[in-house]
């Protein structure tokens, strides 16, 4: 039976401007990797309300879970929470479970609950909320949409409060070869191994090091017989 599917769904300006780094998806991936959820698609896209709503439909209806991150702060662009439920058709306004979390948080570290930052308790209906142990303010879940904050620390927060709500597959297996040729030169081979393995992922990656080229072969699967199998016949063939 095949793994679950994901996609992720990165949000700002400031990605696609390079002021920002995203680390938000390398996390995800290895965290899914673990639990058995395919990560297959990953789309990056501003701070435009079209342009959300349209990445959010598309990949809703292709894959079993969509993990968003960015636009759900206090401030006038973000704006992911409005076009989530605009892409479901749901009403959004303050909901009272996400205001008394805010209100708690503020009343112990003694700042104000204005208004801006209240939007952060702005959640659709019938979505359920994403515990945020670093800074409180909630992420939530509508449908198959995890909807979560940018900020890395608080990204992976609610990553480890959602997993374990959800039913993964077959973690995947890994193994990499580091091979002193060119891909030209194993081309032809790694060409015959992926057709005799099918069933599993291999990826050649070349590098140049000291003027030698070479390439790390890694390979892939869910079944650590095959990927074992597979990696004693590439080893053999390359000799090492």
């Amino acid at each position: 039976m095949a793994n679950p599917t994901a996609a992720m769904l990165v949000i700002g300006d400031e990605i696609l401007s390079g002021r920002t780094r995203d680390s938000n998806m390398y996390f995800l991936a290895q965290q899914l990797t673990q639990v058995g959820i395919d990560l297959a698609e990953v789309r990056v896209v501003a701070d435009d309300a079209d342009a959300i709503v349209d990445a959010v439909k598309a990949l809703s209806a292709r894959y079993d879970h969509v993990f968003t991150s960015g636009g759900i702060g206090p401030t006038h662009d973000d704006i992911t929470a409005d076009c989530i439920a605009r892409a479901f058709d749901a009403h959004i306004d303050v909901r009272a479970d996400a205001r008394a979390l805010l209100e708690a948080h503020y009343k112990r570290t003694g700042a104000e609950l204005n208004a801006a930052r209240l939007r952060m308790a702005r959640i659709p209906d019938g979505a359920t909320l994403i515990d945020n142990p670093v800074s409180t303010a909630p992420g939530f879940t509508i449908a198959n949409v995890h909807v979560m904050a940018g900020v890395p620390a608080v990204f992976e927060a609610m990553v480890a409060s959602v997993l374990p709500t959800l039913t993964g597959g077959k973690p995947l297996l890994s193994q990499s070869l580091r091979i002193l040729r060119g891909e030209g030169e194993i081309a032809a081979f790694l060409g015959s191994l992926a057709a005799e393995f099918s069933d599993l992922s291999i990826g050649c990656y070349p590098f140049q090091q000291n003027g030698i080229y070479g390439a790390n072969v890694v390979i892939r699967g869910a079944e650590g017989a095959r990927v074992d199998a597979a990696m004693t016949r590439l080893a053999t063939e390359m000799g090492t």
